[in-house]
């Protein structure tokens, strides 16, 4: 019998290269049929290695989650970007590589960003999900969120609506 462990951890400019394969990845399991091929391509392409160590080293607030020293996750997270709610703590993306969902380390990665935006005295946590991406929608839904408002995005010529939702 053996153990797995997973640690939760803030990156560092050298996890750069794991970041984005696993943005890579999980973007494409993702959003695959939900946003336009060339439009998910586009960015994709655009969070190269080089935009994940600059987006470290100007000090945005990055967690990953590693399984025996690989890193299988991340969650950037900090202050809510829609004034008009009442949560000021905002976890703007979460992803997994796709083979490591379905295990719990999403639900480890969402708790430990939760935590981190409370110790840094957010109070409250909203999250926007794609409306079309239904296993997000089941994450939040499982994890206690509430939705509390749609808006939309604009896709190449593709609208798609999405959800808040929030924790207080």
């Amino acid at each position: 019998m053996f153990t797995i462990t997973a640690n939760t951890r803030r990156a560092k400019p050298e996890d750069a290269g794991a970041i984005a394969k696993v943005h890579e990845v999980s973007w494409k399991s993702a959003y695959a049929g939900i946003v336009p091929y060339s439009a998910l391509a586009r960015m994709i392409n655009r969070r190269d290695v080089n935009w994940w160590a600059n987006a470290i080293r100007k000090s945005t607030l990055i967690l990953v989650v590693e399984m025996d020293n690989e890193i299988v996750g991340y969650v950037t997270l900090g202050p809510n970007r829609v004034s008009t709610f009442p949560h000021e703590g905002e976890i703007y993306e979460i992803y997994l590589r796709p083979e490591y969902q379905g295990v719990g380390l999403g639900a480890k990665l969402f708790a430990d960003a939760k935590t981190e935006l409370k110790r840094r005295s957010y109070k409250g946590v909203v999250v926007w999900v794609l409306s079309d991406n239904d296993p997000a929608i089941s994450f939040y839904e499982n994890a206690g969120g509430r939705a509390i408002a749609n808006g939309s995005e604009h896709f190449d010529d593709k609208k798609l609506t999405k959800t808040a939702f929030a924790w207080d």
